[in-house]
């Protein structure tokens, strides 16, 4: 007798590889790369470290949230830019500070649906160079008033019209998180990030980047995160709070620096890594998404995870 079940068998998914630029502060020394060119570092290192041949990536996901003055079909810049084939599939995704994550999970869904057997995922940002906005048409006569992309498409909340870093004030009043526990646990994050280097625990993921010189100097070569090396420990508690001037809690210290950088994972099925001879670092699991009310957005990841488990 016949049965049947309508249980769809999916493909076992693994990660051959995870690299990332260094990470470059706000106007510093990666200002001078474009997203698309970082990307392509990212993309390039990820396929090397994979130990596969480049014709193997069919397909490619990368998130951008800034893609102002990138040009058109900014993954596809990166993708042409590490040398891939003109053939390869590629998608740019755009979940604001999910969007490289978000690539990953399609990624994962393509390889388990069979759509493909071997694709790169990954995201890229150079906020230092996204532009000023003017409005086509609307100044005929007088001054004209610039917008900042930055703040504009990447950090204003469109539904209460007002920086999301508002947002995360409303969060820590809602929540009752001190400025102190704010303060403490960024401190404690730019700390582990120095211990991190000195212990050389980055190593198997950071790519280092060459940075051209004009005038045909030698390339500056870049290998570590920017960021806390600049802070200065003795001023962070006395930072004044940037959104709320008025019992606010989130200053330039505690809250999410501008940066510029990129990162890309190579993830293939069970079964390609055992035809390509590749040894996995991960398998994937899982995943989830969630949402909730935009003025929330800093919780979100407390949604999605109970969803998973």
């Amino acid at each position: 007798m016949a049965t049947y079940s309508s249980k769809v068998s999916l493909n076992e998914v693994v990660i051959a590889s995870a690299v990332r630029t260094p990470i470059g502060s706000f106007r510093g020394s990666l200002a001078s790369l474009s997203a698309t060119e970082l990307g392509a570092v990212a993309v390039k290192a990820a396929i090397e470290r994979a130990g596969i041949p480049t014709e193997e990536v069919k397909e490619v996901y990368i998130g951008n949230v800034c893609s102002a003055n990138l040009g058109q079909a900014p993954a596809r810049q990166a993708v042409m830019f590490a040398g891939l084939a003109k053939s390869t599939v590629c998608t740019t995704i755009n979940k604001v500070c999910s969007s490289g994550m978000k690539a990953i999970l399609l990624a994962a869904q393509g390889l388990q649906t069979g759509a493909q057997d071997v694709i790169l995922a990954g995201g890229m940002e150079s906020m230092s160079n996204v532009p000023f906005y003017l409005k086509r048409g609307e100044t005929t006569y007088g001054g004209m008033q610039l917008v900042d992309g930055i703040v504009f498409d990447g950090l204003t909340d469109v539904y209460n019209k007002f920086h999301m870093g508002n947002c995360a004030e409303n969060t820590a009043k809602k929540l009752e998180i001190s400025r102190q526990q704010q303060d403490n646990c960024a401190i404690s994050s730019y700390k582990r990030s120095a211990a991190a280097y000195e212990n050389k625990a980055f190593a198997d993921e950071l790519v280092s980047v060459s940075v051209p010189h004009k005038g045909g100097a030698p390339p500056v070569v870049f290998r570590e995160d920017e960021e806390y090396k600049r802070v200065n420990f003795e001023q962070f508690t006395k930072l004044a709070t940037v959104f709320q001037k008025e019992n606010g809690t989130v200053t330039a210290g505690n809250a999410s620096a501008l940066n510029d950088g990129a990162a890309a994972l190579v993830l293939m099925t069970a079964e390609a890594a055992k035809r390509l001879n590749v040894t996995p670092i991960a398998r994937v699991v899982g995943y989830a998404d969630a949402e909730c009310d935009p003025i929330d957005f800093p919780i979100a990841p407390a949604v999605a995870i109970p969803k998973l488990l």
